[in-house]
């Protein structure tokens, strides 16, 4: 891909809506002064942000590709890169980016990136991305683009990303995949940061008033006191991991987020096992995050309302430091149970807007249609 007429070579950063065009937004305020660095011969670059979902409907790569090519021929640009926080899969394998020299484009999902220095490694991404397509591209004998962009080395040698085949009848003339043990965890990982299970905090109101709720009555209740100071770690331990248990699968089968694939192929029950997992793992770590904070609210309300005089009469202890831990660590276990049951007064879509990312909320209300349908 050229430049333009006018020496400025037009970049279209075509986003997803939410995260995506978050980082995008972010890399655009610097991407034109490292392209112009790394690409020289006094090179320049524009950088255009275009937020839209452009994944709606389908996650099929080729079918993506096209979509891209109709919207790209629509605009004056010189190159478009989408970004998209939907994993994509194509022939069993985890799609890291899909390019075509011919159009000028390349398709990259994001969670294939990890779930670590996402926006340093998108950064990285759309640079070599960007700088393969605007070079002159050298031609193998069958006329196919020689595999010169490094995404390989997007983060360091170790990476699982790796050239794989292109179909000849495809849009696209340069694939990367991620492969193996480490290229699945990458993916789950990044998955997950998709989600940003830290937004499942204020999105369940009402199962945190309960929680809340039944700290406070607990933290004050006599018999609780008595039952924490005879508690071991260990059993504290077990009570902590079958309440956050209990609310993570009572959430999940309560809102049903459960994905259960309606096509029987191996590719299909592959890819259902990773969105569960990434799931249990979502919501997983929105749970702990509600927990710590209840054990730290809970110790805040022993401090204020505890009676030393008091807990001394009931529990027969002089009341220490290690009883306002320990209280507070059986009081959040027990207010987990109760948020349980009080997210059962959140309605399921609450739910899934505080576990998914918007994409990935589009993608479930469109298997429910079709399994509705």
């Amino acid at each position: 891909m050229q430049a333009s007429s006018q020496g400025v070579t037009v970049v279209a950063l075509l986003a997803d809506p939410d995260a995506p065009t978050e980082i995008a937004k972010r890399m655009s305020r610097t991407l034109p002064a490292r392209l112009a660095d790394k690409s020289g011969q006094g090179r320049r670059f524009d950088i255009e942000v275009i937020s839209e979902p452009f994944t709606s409907g389908t996650e099929d790569p080729p079918a993506l590709m096209r979509r891209i090519i109709d919207r790209g021929s629509a605009e004056n640009w010189d190159i478009v890169v989408a970004l998209t926080d939907l994993p994509l899969h194509l022939h069993g394998r985890r799609l890291v980016a899909d390019m075509s020299h011919e159009h000028g484009l390349a398709l990259l999902s994001l969670p294939s990136l990890g779930g670590f220095r996402l926006q340093t490694r998108a950064r990285r991404a759309v640079e070599e991305a960007v700088l393969g397509l605007a070079s002159p591209q050298p031609t193998e004998p069958e006329g196919s683009p020689r595999s010169q962009l490094p995404l390989e080395s997007v983060d360091g040698r170790l990476t699982p990303v790796h050239p794989s085949p292109v179909g000849e009848k495809e849009s696209a003339d340069l694939r990367y995949v991620i492969s193996g043990p480490r290229g699945y965890l990458r993916v789950l990982f990044g998955m997950v940061r998709a989600n940003r299970p830290w937004r499942l905090v204020p999105g369940l109101s009402k199962a945190l008033a309960a929680a809340l709720a039944t700290g406070a009555v607990a933290t004050v209740n006599s018999t609780v006191w008595t039952l924490a100071d005879s508690l071991s770690v260990p059993r504290l331990i077990i009570a902590t991991v079958g309440s956050v248990a209990l609310m993570i699968g009572w959430l999940i089968v309560d809102a049903q987020l459960w994905h259960r694939s309606a096509q029987g192929s191996p590719e299909a029950r592959q890819r259902a096992r990773l969105y569960n997992v990434s799931t249990v793992l979502t919501v997983g770590i929105g749970v702990l995050v509600c927990y710590v904070g209840l054990v730290a609210i809970n110790f805040v309300w022993a401090l204020f309302i505890l009676n030393d005089q008091v807990f001394a009469s009931m529990t027969r202890d002089p009341l220490n430091a290690t009883d306002y831990w320990t209280l507070s660590w059986f009081v959040a276990s027990t207010a987990t149970v109760g948020g349980a049951l009080g997210s059962g007064l959140e309605s399921d879509e609450a739910i899934r807007a505080a576990a998914y990312s918007k994409r990935e909320q589009e993608r479930r209300h469109m298997l429910q249609d079709e399994h509705d349908g």
